[in-house]
C-alpha cells in the first residue's frame, strides 16, 4: 500500500492535540481540555503510563489493592470500571459520584493532567517498560484495532513509533516529561520489569506508597490473582469485555505474552541499536534503568 493511503488511515484513525496522540471517536480535544479542570480527591489514584507498558496488569493490582471485593471475588466489576480512563471516557461514566477512593487510568503526558495534581493532591503512580519491549506490545496492539483500516507491517510501524506518531505520541517524550516533573507530583515510579522481578515486592512497595494495611493472606492473595497467567483466563481483567469495534481481540490477544526480552524476535540489530541511541540521547541524563532480558529477571 501506498504512503497515501497510510496517511489517509492514520488520519481517520488518531488526532493529534497538544503534542500528543489520541484515538479518534473516543475522545475530542474539547474533553481532553477539561481534564485540566477535574476536581480531584486528596486520596484518588492515577495510574499512568505509556501504552503496552503493564497498565493492565497494574490495573489488577491496584483494583485487589483497594478492594476486598476484587480479592475475594464477592463482587463481578471488571477493570474498566475499577480504573476508568479520564482521558476516554468509554461508558460515560459520572466520576464525580464514584465512591473514594477513586482509581483512575491515562496515558497523558504530565501536563495535560488534572492541575491539582501539581499541588500534590491524589496519587500517581507511573509504570514504564523498556522502549523495545514496549514497541513490540505496541506493533501487536495495533492490529486488534478495527478501526485501523490498514494493515500495518512491522518496519511500518517502527518509523511510525520512533517518530512518535502513534497512540500518545514518543516514548521517550512521555517517560522524560513524567520523569523530569516528578517533584510537582505525589508519585511513584515502577517499571514492569521491577514487577516481573519480584511483584510481590512490587505489591508492597505500592501498598506503602498508599498507605494500604493488607495481611499477608491478602498480599498473598492479590499476588497469585495478579499473576500474567491468571489475569489472561480472568474475565474481570483481560478486556474481554471490551466492545469489539473498539477492540477486535479474534486478531490477537490483548494481554499476549507479559514477559520481558520478546523484542529480540521482531527488531533487527539496526533497530535495536538506533533504540538504544534514542535512549541515550533522550534519557542518558537520567537515572532511569531497565532490564532488556529474561535472564537478568532471572539473576
Amino acid at each position: 500500500m501506498s504512503q497515501e493511503l497510510l496517511e489517509e488511515a492514520l488520519n481517520a484513525f488518531i488526532f493529534k492535540y497538544k503534542g500528543t496522540y489520541f484515538l479518534k471517536d473516543l475522545t475530542s480535544p474539547e474533553f481532553v481540555d477539561a481534564i485540566e479542570h477535574m476536581e480531584v480527591r486528596e486520596n484518588d489514584v492515577f495510574l499512568v503510563t505509556y501504552p503496552k507498558s503493564g497498565t493492565v496488569w497494574t490495573q489488577q493490582v491496584l483494583s485487589l489493592i483497594l478492594n476486598e471485593g476484587h480479592r475475594n471475588g464477592t463482587e463481578n466489576i471488571d477493570n474498566l470500571e475499577r480504573a476508568p480512563w479520564i482521558e476516554y471516557n468509554i461508558r460515560n461514566y459520572d466520576y464525580n459520584s464514584r465512591p473514594s477512593p477513586r482509581l483512575f487510568s491515562s496515558h497523558l503526558p504530565y501536563y495535560l493532567m488534572p492541575k491539582d495534581l501539581k499541588f500534590r493532591m491524589g496519587k500517581v503512580i507511573y509504570v514504564c517498560q523498556n522502549p523495545k519491549d514496549a514497541m513490540v506490545s505496541f506493533y501487536h496492539f495495533y492490529k486488534v484495532f478495527p478501526k485501523l483500516n490498514y494493515s500495518i507491517d512491522w518496519e511500518t510501524f517502527v518509523d511510525l513509533y520512533m517518530s512518535g506518531r502513534v497512540i500518545s505520541g514518543s516514548w521517550f517524550d512521555h517517560v522524560r516529561g513524567w520523569y523530569t516533573h516528578k517533584e510537582d507530583f505525589n508519585i511513584l515510579f515502577i517499571t514492569f520489569e521491577e514487577m516481573k522481578k519480584d511483584l510481590r515486592a512490587a505489591v508492597l512497595k505500592i501498598c506503602k506508597f498508599l498507605n494500604v494495611n493488607l495481611d499477608e493472606k491478602a498480599i498473598d492473595t492479590v499476588v497469585e490473582k495478579a499473576t500474567f497467567k491468571n489475569m489472561k483466563h480472568d474475565p474481570l481483567a483481560n478486556y474481554t469485555f471490551f466492545p469489539r469495534d473498539i477492540l477486535d481481540q479474534s486478531k490477537g490477544d490483548f494481554l499476549r505474552k507479559g514477559t520481558v526480552g520478546d523484542w529480540k524476535n521482531l527488531l533487527t540489530v539496526a533497530q535495536s541499536e538506533k533504540i538504544d541511541q534514542m535512549f541515550k540521547e533522550n534519557l542518558g541524563d537520567l537515572p532511569v534503568r531497565f532490564l532488556w532480558d529474561i535472564k537478568e529477571i532471572a539473576s
